[in-house]
């Protein structure tokens, strides 16, 4: 068992090690032309990062919020199958690392990892901010270049993680890393950022993997279509990211804190056993009464309206938040 998994104050205590000195009018330059890259709309077929001051402004930019996003992902997984426990792990498009910390902190069981990037800067990061860390999981990653696209092919996981990385392919290398991946492992992850077209990317993905004979263990509770209709809304969730002093000089905010927006589907191999239902937008706390907007296995999209008259549940209904399972688990309502 690892007794110590990193946590996110482990990961930004590394970032603050790795990037002290980094002058910040350098970092800022990096940080707006990433931003520009994050939002648009084109892929790139070309790594994002191109050298070391373009990957440690990334770091301190996105790595909190990446890392944070992808643990509640895999944390979506981890519930519909409490059970099982991955003994391998492959993060395709990984860069600096944020998928094998999420995972270090979603399962305590050592694991062989593996991180496939393009950019041998991040790659060169991630190593370095495993070593600067201790963390036995990052520590013991290998970090390997590969491009990234139709061309592709991976060896065997029990976990496969694709986080953030769609939106940078064509869509030929999109479906062939979907395929790619859906064919070797057991459970695989994909997170996209929580906007109408990262969406779409997960919904498309979605597809893909219950076409190879994956079933949904996450958000979803069900396998069958998405019933949000496509062009009026998108399903996504959000995580709450803790700011270091750095992250914030960085990113040029001032609160302790941001929501990080993001989607993702989680589909298995195995017996998962999926949420009757999931909590699709923050909860609306009122006098004497929670609405819930839910995704549900037979009603598809819904409203409950949970009244204080209905005793525990309604006290479990006021502790719920966004992307949460409802209804709550029996012997957590008392």
């Amino acid at each position: 068992m690892n007794a110590t998994p990193p946590t996110a104050d482990a990961l930004r205590a590394a970032l603050a090690g790795l990037l002290d000195g980094l002058p910040p009018k350098q970092a800022a330059q990096a940080v707006e032309r990433l931003i520009a890259n994050y939002r648009g709309a084109t892929p790139t077929d070309a790594p994002v990062l191109r050298d070391r001051s373009d990957v440690a402004a990334y770091a301190a930019y996105r790595m909190p919020a990446t890392f944070e996003a992808v643990r509640a992902a895999l944390d979506g997984l981890a519930v519909a199958a409490p059970d099982w426990v991955p003994g391998s792990h492959l993060d395709v498009g990984g860069g600096t690392g944020a998928a094998v910390w999420a995972a270090d902190a979603t399962w305590a069981e050592p694991r062989t990892t593996t991180v496939l990037d393009w950019a041998e800067p991040a790659l060169a990061l991630g190593r370095e901010l495993a070593e600067a860390s201790g963390a036995p999981g990052p520590r013991a990653a290998e970090w390997r270049q590969a491009r990234i696209g139709a061309a592709l092919k991976l060896p065997e996981s029990d976990l496969v993680t694709v986080s953030y990385v769609l939106k940078e392919l064509a869509e030929r290398d999109r479906g062939a890393l979907v395929a790619e991946a859906a064919r070797v492992a057991q459970a695989v992850v994909i997170v996209e950022p929580g906007t109408p077209d990262g969406y779409l990317r997960v919904i498309e993905a979605r597809d893909r993997l219950i076409a190879a004979g994956l079933r949904i263990a996450a958000p979803c509770p069900h396998d069958g279509a998405c019933p949000i209709e496509r062009g009026t809304d998108w399903c996504h969730f959000a995580a709450r990211v803790s700011r270091s002093s750095l992250h914030r000089q960085v990113k040029g905010g001032s609160l302790p804190y941001e929501d990080e927006k993001f989607s993702y589907v989680a589909a298995v191999r195995f017996q998962a056993r999926p949420a009757a239902g999931r909590v699709t937008r923050k909860p609306q706390i009122r006098k004497g009464q929670v609405l819930l907007e839910l995704c549900t296995v037979d009603d598809g999209l819904r409203r409950e309206t949970v009244a204080k008259r209905h005793g525990a549940l309604y006290r479990a209904a006021r502790d719920t938040a966004w992307g949460d399972t409802w209804p709550p688990p029996p012997d957590s309502v008392d």
